[in-house]
């Protein structure tokens, strides 16, 4: 294959999967232009969800069909990785929280995540300032940038401070995650044989995900799963909401609310875990194993789970376990101070989409999918591990250059998006084409979106 930047990371996602080299000349991409950023993210977008299309077409072939050749359009993944969702007469509220965003300090950038209440509290309080933009602005300029960072992760909030990405590659934490796999994965104990019974045009009907994601690389991934006929039932703790996100990433889902902090809200996980063949968790490393939900548990409740979860920073170094999302990952490894300089702006400047959660979250549907491979040919349960911060890395493999900011992407078109409406609770919308497909195998949704916690918590074929 030509040594592109799409086939560059084509090659690193699917060879982290254990896929063979051969697969790869199964895949087809059509579509030009750019998102612009001084990173290849279009290429990027358009190899995760190839990544995920491949394990889909291994698992055809591996059920005796004919593999399907795996097509996607670069130019709808681009837009996919912003927002699918055209909201006909209502708007989606806005995505971030007033004070979010990019401060200057003492000497240097650092971003505040602020949109969860506890997060906002948090950088609140360590700045003694009202939630006022102006009077954060005047708070931070006063602090130096790791100063603040390590107060206001003290405090329990979440803050990245930009650093480039020479000094990302010497930091203990960047040098742990350069030596990490792409997808740490492992077997686990047997279960019973798999009683599903996928067609060719649906690879993955009659599989049960249980989805205990949130923003946003863990609901991406099962999103895409549910588009290929997976049953996919989220679980939110009550209260929990997500106004900006649902209508995008709860396509094909039910959406149920357990309190696992409650003996008969965990008792009814517990039973939905056991009846479950893949488990999509985006928590912080340490919160199941505080519910007595640890990998080991998970493993005996459910045996031969295929066992999938996701951090921010990595899985080994200091910084294993530390909170953090897609737009402060992006400070931290060095892409927020790439965009700046090579685009000579005067601010951080981040990926034009969350590229990092979404790519994430078609390696974690890429895995799931390798998983139930393996319980198809071995009978073995698996445990498979992914990061933001690995990501990241494999997103900067490829040296950024300003060169990419001149090939814009033609804009949408009314073509571009599917037919008929969408019934949504929020109100009617229309859906971008899906960007990836399976020769003989499309993605499609069997759902519309719908609002978390509005279904009971069981499975529907139960």
């Amino acid at each position: 294959m030509h040594d592109t930047p799409l086939h560059h990371y084509l090659r690193a996602i699917w060879s982290a999967a254990g896929g063979p080299a051969s697969d790869l000349a199964h895949t087809a991409f059509t579509g030009d232009g750019a998102l612009p950023s001084v990173f290849a993210v279009s290429d990027f977008a358009a190899a995760a969800m190839a990544g995920a299309g491949l394990a889909l077409a291994s698992l055809v072939a591996a059920r005796g069909g004919q593999r399907p050749a795996v097509r996607v359009d670069r130019r709808l993944a681009s837009f996919w990785f912003a927002t699918s969702l055209r909201p006909q007469g209502w708007s989606l509220p806005p995505a971030w929280d007033p004070v979010a965003g990019d401060y200057a300090a003492r000497d240097g950038w650092i971003r505040l995540h602020t949109n969860a209440a506890h997060h906002r509290a948090a950088a609140l309080a360590v700045l003694g300032a009202p939630a006022d933009k102006d009077a954060l602005a005047q708070a931070v300029a006063g602090w130096n940038m790791d100063e603040l960072e390590t107060t206001v992760l003290a405090r329990g909030g979440c803050a990245g401070a930009m650093r480039p990405q020479a000094d990302w590659a010497l930091h203990p934490q960047g040098q742990a995650v350069a030596v990490e796999p792409l997808l740490h994965s492992a077997a686990t104990g047997s279960g019973p044989a798999l009683a599903w019974a996928p067609t060719p045009e649906r690879p993955l009907a009659g599989i049960r995900v249980l989805d205990a994601t949130r923003i946003l690389a863990g609901p991406v991934a099962t999103r895409c799963l549910a588009g290929f006929g997976a049953q996919v039932l989220r679980i939110d703790p009550p209260g929990w909401e997500e106004p900006g996100l649902a209508p995008e990433v709860t396509l094909g889902k039910r959406c149920a609310r357990l309190d696992l902090k409650d003996a008969a809200g965990r008792a009814a996980f517990e039973r939905l875990l056991g009846e479950a063949d893949v488990f999509v968790h985006g928590l912080r490393p340490d919160a199941l194993e505080r519910l007595g939900l640890g990998a080991a548990q998970r493993q005996r409740i459910c045996r031969g789970l295929v066992d999938v979860c996701l951090d921010a920073y990595g899985w080994s170094g200091p910084w294993q376990g530390r909170r953090g999302f897609d737009s402060i990952v992006q400070m931290s490894t060095g892409i927020a101070e790439a965009g700046m300089r090579l685009g000579r702006r005067d601010r951080p400047t981040p990926l034009p989409v969350q590229a990092l959660d979404q790519a994430a979250g078609y390696l974690l549907a890429m895995a799931a999918v390798r998983g139930l491979q393996r319980r198809l040919e071995t009978g073995q349960g698996s445990q498979w591990r992914a990061s933001l911060a690995r990501t990241a890395a494999l997103l900067a493999s490829m040296p950024p250059g300003a060169e990419g900011l001149a090939n814009a992407l033609r804009p949408e078109e009314a073509d571009d998006l599917a037919p008929g409406l969408e019934a949504t609770p929020w109100g009617p919308a229309r859906r971008l084409l899906p960007p990836l497909a399976l020769d003989g195998a499309a993605m499609r949704w069997d759902l519309p979106a719908t609002a978390l916690g509005s279904a009971a918590p069981r499975w529907a074929d139960a």
